[in-house]
């Protein structure tokens, strides 16, 4: 396993980290807490270190799942997990996954909620607290950074950051925050397949001069860099990837038999989405979902795997490039994708969507 330091700090993961969404929220398979916390002990045996939760996981159970599976090697692991979902009134008894619930960034409940997650964490501090999917009046509110600082000086935070989402896009709002907020991490969407605009977003922290590193989420869309679809993969009722169009499917066959390629001796194409990721010097981790041992082995041991040549990086672009020949619709983004638009502008243009990992 390779290790990386963020950025100005001493922050140190691994370069595969474990995302929770995946055991905690019954969209990709369920699985009884006795079956998350073995995959989790067996990631840190293989070297994992991080591990992503979110209040919203489960309605706190992701947060839990890290305390039961880890309650004497606190200082082995990294946890880092979310807040600003209202989830103190919204959240309810059930354990649930995707859903719509409003936000809540003002600093009373953020506040509230970090303290919430300390304790279902059982520890006495969080090494990297996200802001979970803001929107750009969240980037402009001012009283919601000063209370992430707050509980920095407090003791109970180490660092800060935040994600965007649910869906793919988010793009100046990543921006912005990446300019005007000192933060240590961005998590985001990114992958051979879908580029545009997580790079934009690591430009921008080049182009600011910003320590600012990035946590890299759905690194193999969704399972398709996996390279295990098929025509006649069908998924279950309660997979959130049943509620994607069939061209999804049928499209992204064909853009990945073109990355066949980098499929080799000591190197599964799944490991090879995870090296191009990496050889990024702004991803600090990679958190691709993880739903069982031998994929979880896989993709732990993907920085033993031969690194990907420069032509292979070349070849990469240039089908990037031309779509990999596939003629299909436009990719539609979340968030402000044009210039930046006035904070109550784009409370107006801000969707409504699931809270998604």
């Amino acid at each position: 396993m390779q290790f990386r330091t963020y950025k100005g700090t001493d922050l140190t993961v691994s370069a595969v980290g474990f995302g929770l969404w995946t055991v905690s929220t019954g969209w990709w398979g369920q699985f009884t807490e006795g079956e998350a916390v073995a995959l989790m002990h067996r990631a840190l045996d293989l070297g994992v270190t991080l591990f992503d939760a979110a209040d919203t996981y489960g309605n706190g159970l992701s947060e839990e799942l890290i305390a039961k599976a880890f309650p004497n090697q606190r200082d082995q692991i990294v946890i880092a997990t979310k807040v600003g979902y209202d989830v103190a009134n919204h959240g309810g008894d059930e354990r649930r996954g995707q859903r719509a619930i409003p936000h809540d960034f003002s600093a009373p409940a953020i506040t509230a909620a970090t303290d919430a997650a300390l304790r279902r964490l059982k520890t006495d501090r969080i090494d990297l607290l996200q802001l979970h999917n803001i929107g750009m009046e969240d980037v402009e509110r001012d009283e919601t950074w000063e209370a992430l600082d707050r509980l920095v000086t407090a003791g109970k935070v180490r660092y800060t950051g935040f994600a965007l989402g649910p869906a793919i896009g988010w793009m100046y709002e990543g921006i912005r925050a990446i300019e005007r907020r000192p933060v240590t991490s961005v998590q985001h969407i990114y992958n051979l397949l879908e580029q545009h605009p997580g790079f934009a977003l690591h430009e921008a922290a080049r182009n600011a001069e910003r320590d600012t590193m990035f946590l890299v989420r759905v690194p193999h869309s969704s399972g398709m860099l996996e390279g295990r679809y098929t025509v006649d993969t069908v998924f279950p009722p309660t997979d959130h990837r049943v509620h994607r169009p069939r061209s999804w499917l049928l499209n992204g066959i064909k853009k990945v038999d073109q990355l066949r390629f980098l499929e080799g001796p000591g190197r599964t194409l799944g490991q090879a989405a995870l090296l191009w990721l990496l050889a990024d010097d702004r991803v600090a981790s990679t958190l691709p979902n993880i739903y069982d041992e031998a994929q979880l082995t896989e993709f732990a041991r993907a920085t033993d795997a031969p690194a990907l040549a420069d032509d292979e990086v070349g070849r990469i672009a240039a089908l990037y490039a031309n779509n990999f020949g596939v003629e299909e619709e436009p990719a539609r983004f979340k968030g402000t994708m044009e210039l930046p638009l006035s904070p109550e502008d784009a409370e107006t243009a801000r969707e409504t969507v699931p809270a998604n990992a």
